[in-house]
């Protein structure tokens, strides 16, 4: 067999082979530059930053659920699953916008109104108001809802909008609100209630709901508007209100409602509140620029039922509209709109309310509603103030008759005789002294119940008329530069006329008044003299005060005396005829006197004891 030998010449073949693929794998390597090695360091650094941050962040969520399990207890489920937002419901008259923080209305803005200064009309807004239901808890916790974040769940049924806000402890125990808004209502279903909660709610602490709101300033006069800014409530089925700056705490009560003069935010519920405390507090005070008028406030303890909470209530946010408000059957809420109380009320719901609505539904121009009204009114009551006149034209007949008697029987001994016979004559004539003080009264409950009807009637808030442009507010022709006391920084003009045409009245109405009061009498005030200085301090005293009130009520007041002076006129021209009641008066006196009454028989008779007695006061005298 052939031995093999080593081959020297190979071995340095794959030297050389070896060294040229080392050479050649060497020269290919990437060129190291220093912005390639700060890349490579950077990608390192953020990779490392990263896996820091994810770190961080799991601990920092670890730490955050720890964090709200203490300080929530069983609520901490909900907060760690729900985020901060808003959820709007809205239809044609309303938008409402409900916070996911406390599940309350933050926003509630009327559409179909503006402010005086032409800004969107809001009732809530910018935390003017808050709801919140506090509660402890069975880990004794004292937990407040506005604090603590609710789950919004928003569905649609028909042209009903449904926002459920959950307030949760798991997905089958919460305590939810529930917001139900129907198309073409301003009123929406608000259910407070419970789930699974009877073991985690304390039930023996008391569970309290407080709503507070501090009302927006809307109208140009903020003296009128808080005039008009009442908190009203119902209790055991009668309608009252809070004076100003006043507390009260009341049982059973059905609804509260905080009224800004022609709106209103209103809370009801289906099961009365069995206590509340009930606060108005006087906001605006004299300050001319404040952006509120009052601030309301309610508290009041709610009831487990079961261990549950379980009410259904209701939220109005709208206008303070008595036409609307009536619709609403067995609430007593057009109450709230301010039509007067007794004979005065009634005359507003039961005349002119339905008189202004039938005017209004054919005429567009709400000036020429009031001139229209005015004249109805005036026309209703001219009987009245034909009774007056005509009692003044018989006094006058009579008054000859009455200065003889007085010439009869002169001095203070013969009053009683003196006061005696005048009687006489005016019964044979068929008139007495309060014949001219009746029709007087009678207008009386007109005038009160349109001083009600006309500057709470929101059908007139910012309509215009000649130069008013709010006949709800005060018209203004001239911007003082300063502010006279008790009058104002501005003149209006609709005062000036209807101080103007009061003037004329009394002027005229001074003689008619002059004929029903009887002679005057020794020791006896001058009557005339008195009214000669009402002629001229009614239509100042009115001047002053009717320049900051609605202009359409002096717009109603100017028409109303100048359609008053024209029929005096008439009567007096062309429908009172003295010789005819000259003529009845001597035809009175011919006929046997009636039976006397027992009430005139009982007051002769206290009047001939008086007089006995001053004759025996008299004759005493002069023994002496």
């Amino acid at each position: 067999m052939e031995q093999k030998k080593f081959d020297f010449n190979s071995f340095i073949g794959m030297l050389l082979l070896g060294g040229i693929m080392l050479w050649w794998m060497n020269s290919r390597k990437p060129e190291v530059t220093p912005e390639t090695t700060a890349q490579t360091e950077q990608t390192t650094q953020v990779s490392s930053a990263q896996n820091n941050v994810a770190d961080t962040a799991i601990l920092n969520d670890s730490l955050r659920q720890i964090a709200l399990k203490n300080k929530l207890g069983a609520f901490a489920y909900g907060a760690s699953t729900t985020k901060e937002g808003t959820t709007s419901i809205e239809n044609k008259l309303v938008k409402l916008t409900i916070d996911n923080k406390g599940g309350q209305i933050t926003e509630a803005l009327i559409k179909n109104f503006k402010t005086y200064d032409s800004l969107p009309l809001y009732l809530v807004k910018d935390k003017n108001a808050s709801f919140n239901i506090n509660f402890g808890t069975t880990d004794n916790r004292i937990l407040n809802t506005k604090d603590l974040l609710f789950t919004p769940t928003l569905t649609k049924n028909g042209d009903t909008q449904v926002l459920s806000m959950k307030l949760k402890v798991s997905e089958t125990q919460f305590l939810e609100y529930r917001y139900e808004m129907k198309e073409g209502d301003y009123r929406v279903g608000f259910a407070v209630r419970s789930q699974g909660l009877s073991n985690v709610i304390n039930s023996s602490q008391a569970i309290n709901l407080d709503w507070s709101l501090k009302g927006f300033r809307h109208e140009k006069s903020l003296k009128t508007e808080n005039m008009y800014s009442y908190y009203y409530y119902k209790a055991d089925d009668e309608v009252e209100y809070l004076q100003m700056n006043d507390d009260e705490t009341v049982s059973d009560i059905d609804w509260v409602a905080y009224k800004q003069h022609f709106f209103s935010s209103i809370l009801s519920s289906k099961t009365p509140f069995n206590s509340a405390s009930l606060k108005s507090v006087d906001f605006a005070g004299e300050e001319k620029d404040s952006v509120f008028t009052k601030t309301y406030s309610l508290k009041t303890p709610l009831a487990l039922t079961n261990g549950e909470l379980n009410y259904d209530m209701q939220w109005f946010y709208g206008p303070t509209d008595y036409n609307l408000l009536s619709t609403y059957k067995g609430t007593n809420l057009d109450e709230i709109t301010d039509l007067g109380w007794g004979i005065f009320g009634f005359l507003n719901r039961t005349i002119f309310y339905p008189v202004f609505n039938m005017l209004k539904g054919f005429i567009g121009n709400f000036g020429l509603i009031i001139i229209l009204m005015t004249i109805v009114v005036r026309i209703i009551m001219s009987p009245v103030l034909y009774k007056s006149y005509l009692s003044s034209a018989k006094m006058k007949v009579i008054r000859p008759e009455m200065e003889e008697i007085n010439k009869k029987y002169p001095g203070k001994e013969n009053a009683m005789k003196r006061q005696q016979e005048i009687m006489a004559i005016q019964r044979k004539a068929g008139v007495s002294m309060m014949s001219g003080c009746i029709p007087a009264l009678l207008q009386m409950p007109v005038f009160f119940a349109l001083f009600r009807f006309f500057p709470t009637n929101i059908d007139f808030r910012q309509k215009s008329f000649l130069w008013a442009n709010d006949l709800s507010s005060y018209d203004i022709v001239f911007q003082l530069p300063f502010s006279i006391p008790f009058y104002g920084d501005h003149v209006s003009l609709f005062p000036i006329l209807a101080s103007v045409a009061i003037f004329f009245y009394m002027r005229m109405n001074q003689s008619q008044q002059a004929n029903m009061q009887a002679p005057p009498q020794e020791g006896m005030p001058d009557m005339s003299k008195m009214m000669k200085y009402m002629i001229y301090f009614s239509p100042i005293m009115m001047l002053f005060f009717f320049n900051n009130y609605a202009s359409g009520l002096s717009l109603y007041y100017f028409i109303s005396n100048l359609l008053t002076i024209a029929i005096m006129l008439v009567i007096k021209n062309y429908v009172i005829d003295e010789k005819k009641i000259h003529a009845q008066i001597e035809e009175n006196k011919k006929r046997p006197e009636k039976a006397k009454s027992k009430f005139r028989q009982r007051l002769d008779d206290a009047m001939k004891q008086a007089q006995e007695q001053q004759a025996a006061q008299q004759r005493a005298k002069g023994k002496k």
